[in-house]
């Protein structure tokens, strides 16, 4: 299918590996140039290279924290004009409800909220001006069904979705859509982490958290950057205008809501 987005630039947040760069791979296949963004260079660079490689599209590296103002202003300097946003950072480490300092929280929600917004309220009015745009935040499956170990990150998210349900519909008569990706659990360094967190507090290899926890996802598999990405890429593209302020899940069925 012609995505219909050939030519427009896209700034994506952490895409130097997972599913940013699943995101990524699959913008630069449909003819997007890029602004790649990541706090390490070295990965980034390499990333950045094999997408020019493959795909012939222009990639501007912008490697910097995205979660501090001068990382957002780097990124943004270099992406003037951006027609899609692909939010994405990493998510707060887990632990029990009484293992957090106020401080812990605001960090998840300075990385998992506040950024995000930042970056919306920076591009949404040239968006708007222009009269097409994309959004797409990369959340969680814990804003439909809150995951107890990740407290941090169920509130964050939360807090993101909340904004986006309101200013979602605030922009689109300008053509402009914004809309959330919850991924479950996909093959990323994420869960190979979350999986080594499950074995140590087992006493089990992570090959055994990792089989056990495919048990519980109705495809019996983790997902991948690249079907993430492809999911990605379309909300993206031109026939996705009618799709505003959804919440959809990437997640093998593992939640069971019609909701």
């Amino acid at each position: 299918m012609d995505l219909g987005i050939s030519g427009k630039r896209a700034i994506v947040c952490a895409s130097s590996k997972g599913l940013g760069l699943g995101c990524a791979r699959a913008l630069a296949e449909a003819g997007v140039d890029l602004v790649m963004n990541a706090r390490g260079a070295e990965a980034l660079e390499v990333a950045a290279e094999d997408i020019r490689a493959t795909f012939g599209v222009n990639v501007t590296t912008v490697a910097a924290d995205i979660t501090e103002v001068s990382g957002r202003e780097a990124v943004l300097k270099a992406s003037s004009g951006a027609d899609i946003l692909v939010n994405n950072a990493g998510g707060p480490p887990p632990g029990l409800w009484n293992d957090w300092s106020r401080d812990d929280f605001v960090r998840a929600l300075d990385a998992n909220m506040l950024t995000p917004i930042a970056m919306m309220q920076a591009v949404l009015p040239g968006m708007m001006e222009r009269g097409w745009g994309r959004v797409v935040n990369i959340t969680s499956q814990s804003v439909k069904a809150p995951i107890p170990q990740l407290g941090l990150s169920n509130a964050a998210r939360a807090g993101l979705t909340g904004f986006v349900g309101g200013t979602s519909r605030q922009v689109a008569p300008s053509g402009v859509t914004i809309n959330n990706l919850l991924p479950g659990i996909h093959a990323t360094e994420r869960a190979d982490s979350l999986d080594g967190v499950v074995a140590k507090a087992q006493g089990i290899s992570v090959e055994e958290a990792r089989t056990r926890r495919e048990a519980t996802i109705p495809a019996r598999r983790y997902g991948t950057p690249e079907e993430f990405g492809a999911a990605c890429a379309f909300l993206c593209s031109m026939h996705a205008g009618f799709i505003v302020g959804q919440n959809i899940l990437l997640d093998g069925g593992a939640i069971n809501s019609t909701m």
